[in-house]
């Protein structure tokens, strides 16, 4: 009996059978990609806005004073205004140093202690720091003594030594505003070692008798970044109080990683070794330049050594100060 021949399978018989699609596939097909796009752009259009708010003052305050995690990119972007060259209006306007030396203890009082809100403040601190008048240093010699929130007092001080720098660059007096000196020294003496390396370097830009008192006293301080911060401090000042700081950093040696390594860590702590050699090297400029006297053997001995420095940074800083003393000691 012969088999019946079997009718050819056409292309449709193994595909399964076509449905409308379901409003739940339609919602994640359209609806769902278009809110995730409608997001995006709100968010840069939020930013895009903040980033050119422009030099008006007013527009600053209304933005730091809302109530919202976005009022840290507002003060980021006033502080870069600021330092830009079209602020050179915001950096004489009285009121809005008034303003944001308000906002900057209001949030402080606030009790927040978030991220959003320490990086607020941080930005404030700078942004106080890049104004030209000394109305700006009442809010920062305010936050600079505040020991239960290092952190702040840190930026603070930090800001102080920048305002100091363009009081002093407009014209402003010769020296630091009255607080500004007693405030960073009351800095200085905190538990926090981060802070008292910052309140080195401040004491170190604005000098005066009494902040280079206590400059000598942190040259001898148990944490060795607040002693270079000290030693670079005094050698700005042209105070030979640094020398034996100095040595000690110049005297540093290399960290370099076992070969092949690409440990970070290793890494970062031949960067900081580097780096702070090149700022003894710097320190030792600093203080021949306001002394025109070359540094004792000691120095010089190291400094000649660091020409063979594994780094090359390092050798190039060593070459060009030992010119530096070769054209002194040819003047002389």
């Amino acid at each position: 009996m012969s088999q019946p021949t079997p009718r050819p399978i056409a292309p449709n018989d193994s595909l399964p059978p076509v449905e409308p699609p379901s409003a739940g596939f339609l919602v994640q097909l359209f609806l769902v990609p278009a809110i995730i796009v409608a997001i995006i752009v709100c968010v840069w259009l939020a930013f895009h806005w903040l980033a050119h708010l422009g030099n008006d003052p007013q527009a600053y305050v209304r933005t730091l004073r809302r109530s919202n995690e976005g009022r840290w990119q507002a003060a980021l972007n006033l502080a870069n205004d600021l330092r830009g060259p079209g602020g050179a209006a915001l950096k004489t306007d009285e009121t809005l140093a008034d303003e944001l030396g308000r906002i900057l203890s209001e949030e402080v009082s606030s009790g927040r202690t978030g991220e959003q809100s320490q990086t607020l403040r941080l930005y404030l601190c700078r942004a106080l720091g890049e104004f030209t008048i000394p109305a700006a240093a009442g809010p920062l010699i305010e936050q600079a003594t505040r020991a239960a929130d290092p952190q702040t007092s840190r930026a603070a001080v930090e800001a102080l030594a920048v305002l100091t720098t363009n009081l002093l660059a407009a014209g402003r007096g010769a020296e630091a505003p009255d607080g500004i000196v007693p405030a960073v020294v009351t800095a200085s003496r905190s538990d926090d070692a981060p802070l008292r390396g910052a309140a080195a370097f401040t004491l170190g830009v604005v000098g005066s008798d009494a902040g280079i008192e206590r400059l000598v006293q942190l040259a001898a301080d148990d944490n060795e970044d607040v002693r270079f911060n000290a030693a670079l401090g005094l050698a700005r000042q042209g105070r030979d109080e640094s020398l034996d700081t100095l040595a000690e950093m110049l005297a540093l040696a290399d960290v370099a990683p076992p070969p092949g390594s690409d440990d970070p860590v290793a890494q970062s702590r031949r960067y900081k070794r580097a780096l702070v050699v090149i700022n003894a090297l710097r320190g030792v400029a600093a203080l021949v330049d306001a002394t025109s006297t070359p540094p004792p053997a000691v120095i010089m001995e190291r400094i000649e050594a660091l020409e063979q420095d594994p780094v090359g940074d390092v050798r190039s800083s060593a070459a060009a100060l030992l010119k530096k003393i070769e054209r002194l000691r040819k003047a002389a």
